[in-house]
């Protein structure tokens, strides 16, 4: 299990097993705000817990932030798949950096290909220190 919180501590989230790697995106809202996502389905193996402020940045997702200290906590799919599941990504450097330090990035080109990119055998540790 992988625990977050915002910085003030209002929102907390939860993310149950292992995940395969944190995705670095350049889209121009991810860029901007610097996150690392991972990501599964809403209360599924992904909790999020406290009360979030939206924002929406077209029609796919909407981005949540803590309203006391501003902290980007996660994205929610707009839609839910064919079982009612909604994706629902949280955002890893909210975590102690030792618990995901060691976790791969996996690049993804949010702003042109839409495609997920290469590895390059790089870990979290290597976005942070």
């Amino acid at each position: 299990m992988i625990e977050g919180s915002c910085r003030c501590g209002a929102v907390h989230w939860q993310f149950d097993g292992e995940p395969g790697g944190a995705t670095a995106c350049n889209c121009t809202s991810c860029r901007r705000y610097g996150v690392l996502w991972i990501y599964d389905y809403e209360n599924e193996a992904v909790r999020v817990s406290g009360a979030t402020q939206s924002y929406s940045p077209g029609t796919s997702l909407t981005f949540h932030f803590c309203p006391t200290c501003g902290c980007l906590v996660c994205w929610r799919g707009t839609e839910t798949d064919e079982a009612g599941r909604r994706r629902m990504g949280v955002n890893i450097r909210l975590c102690e950096p030792e618990a995901v330090a060691e976790i791969p990035i996996d690049h993804f080109d949010g702003l042109v290909t839409f495609e997920d990119q290469p590895r390059d055998g790089k870990c979290v540790a290597d976005y942070w220190y």
